[in-house]
C-alpha cells in the first residue's frame, strides 16, 4: 500500500473546499434592565409605578403568555410542550418535510428552564430602621417559548423567549442554511451535506455567499421577527427606549472539505491519526497543550482523538475555543471551530 501524506491527500483528492459561519447563538437583551436600579427605573420613573417589586411583573408575564396563545391560535399553530430529555433538532426535522411555504413560523416549542430573573428581598435601613424592598438577581424556573422559524432567506431558524421578566430571548441561526437559500434564488444547483453543502456548480459564488453574510444580514433578520412576533414590551416601551439589544454567545465556523470518493477521507484520518499517535487505533486518547499546566493556569488544555465505531475525530480545545474535526457523512473533511464568549455584542466580533 502506497502511503500519502496528509497534504498530498488534501491536495489530490478535495474537489470542494469552504469555509465560513456555521452556527451561531445570540443572546437579546435588554441593557437598561440588567440592574435592580435599572428595574426600579422601568416600573417607577417610566410606568409610574410607586413602588418597584416584582407583583408588576407577573401581569407582564401573563399577558405575555396569553398573546402569544392568541397568536397561535389566530394563526393555527401548533404548540408543543417539549417532555425532559426530547431531542429538540428531531422533532423540528419531523416538521420540517411538511412545510410547504416559503416562510412562516413552523410550531412553537415550550419548555421548563433555568433563568436569571429578579427577585425581592426585604432590607432594613441603616439610618431609618425602616424595611424596604431590595431587587436582586436570581435563577428561577420559567417557562421557555421557541418560535421554530422558517425564513425566507435564512432557512430553519429559532428565537427563545423566557415568560419571565425582564424577558431575555436567545436566537440561533444557521450560516450553511442562509447559503443554501440564497443558491436556490440565484438558480445555482447544489448538493446538501446534512447542515452543510456536498457539492455546488458555482463554488466561487458560494464561498463569496459564505463570505457576505455579516452583522448587518443577521440582526435585519432578527428585527424582523421580533416585529412579527408576541412581544413581551409595549410600543410605549419600546418607543422609551426599552429595545433589545445582541450579542454574541457563541460562534461556530466551518470548514468543509469534500473528497473525491469516501475511501480518500478515510486513508486521511488514518494518515492522521499515525502522523500523531503512533499509537494504531485508540477509544480515547488526550494530549496536553505543550505547555506547562499548573492549579493556577485558567481553562482546559488537551487534545483528544477518539474512535466511535469506525468513524475517528480529533478534538483540540483552549480556554473558551474549541475545534473539532471529523469526517461527515463519509464524503467530507469537517473543521468545526467553536467561541464561546461572555457579552460579545453583534458586530466587528463576527470577523474571525
Amino acid at each position: 500500500m502506497i502511503e500519502h501524506t496528509v497534504r498530498e491527500l488534501l491536495e489530490d483528492k478535495v474537489k470542494l473546499d469552504i469555509e465560513g459561519m456555521d452556527r451561531i447563538y445570540l443572546n437579546a437583551y435588554q441593557p437598561r434592565l440588567q440592574t435592580g436600579g435599572g428595574v426600579v427605573g422601568f416600573f417607577r420613573e417610566h410606568r409610574g409605578a410607586v413602588v418597584a417589586s416584582t407583583s408588576l411583573m407577573g401581569p407582564m408575564s401573563k399577558a405575555f403568555v396569553a398573546d402569544i396563545h392568541l397568536f397561535a391560535k389566530r394563526k393555527g399553530i401548533e404548540i408543543v410542550h417539549f417532555q425532559r430529555g426530547q431531542r429538540k433538532d428531531e422533532e423540528t426535522q419531523r416538521r420540517l418535510k411538511d412545510f410547504p411555504g416559503k416562510e412562516d413560523v413552523l410550531y412553537i416549542g415550550v419548555a421548563q428552564e433555568k433563568f436569571a430573573g429578579f427577585r425581592v428581598m426585604k432590607r432594613i435601613s441603616a439610618h431609618t430602621g425602616t424595611a424596604f424592598p431590595w431587587l436582586y438577581r436570581s435563577t428561577v424556573m420559567c417557562n421557555q417559548y421557541y418560535f421554530y422559524v422558517v425564513d425566507e432567506d435564512f432557512g430553519p431558524l429559532f428565537i427563545k423567549f423566557s415568560s419571565y421578566f425582564p424577558y431575555t430571548a436567545r436566537v440561533c441561526l444557521n450560516g450553511h442554511e442562509y447559503a443554501k437559500r440564497q443558491l436556490q434564488k440565484a438558480g445555482i444547483a447544489f448538493q446538501a451535506l446534512d447542515n452543510g453543502i456536498r457539492d455546488c456548480a458555482d463554488p466561487q459564488r458560494l464561498q463569496q455567499i459564505l463570505n457576505d453574510l455579516d452583522e448587518v444580514r443577521i440582526e435585519a433578520v432578527v428585527r424582523k421577527w421580533f416585529a412579527r412576533l408576541p412581544h413581551p414590551f409595549t410600543a410605549a416601551d419600546r418607543a422609551a427606549g426599552y429595545r433589545y439589544e445582541l450579542s454574541i454567545l457563541q460562534a461556530e465556523f466551518a470548514r468543509t472539505q469534500v473528497f473525491d470518493r469516501p475511501l480518500s477521507g478515510r486513508h486521511l484520518f488514518e494518515e492522521i491519526i499515525r502522523e500523531n499517535l503512533d499509537l494504531g487505533r485508540p477509544e480515547q486518547v488526550s494530549l496536553i497543550f505543550e505547555r506547562r499546566i499548573t492549579k493556577r493556569t485558567p481553562g482546559r488544555f488537551r487534545t483528544r482523538v477518539i474512535t466511535q465505531g469506525v468513524t475517528p475525530s480529533l478534538h483540540i480545545s483552549y480556554k473558551s475555543t474549541k475545534i473539532k474535526q471529523y469526517f461527515k457523512e463519509d464524503r467530507a473533511l469537517r473543521t468545526e471551530t467553536t467561541s464561546r464568549r461572555r457579552a460579545a455584542r453583534l458586530g466587528t466580533d463576527l470577523r474571525r
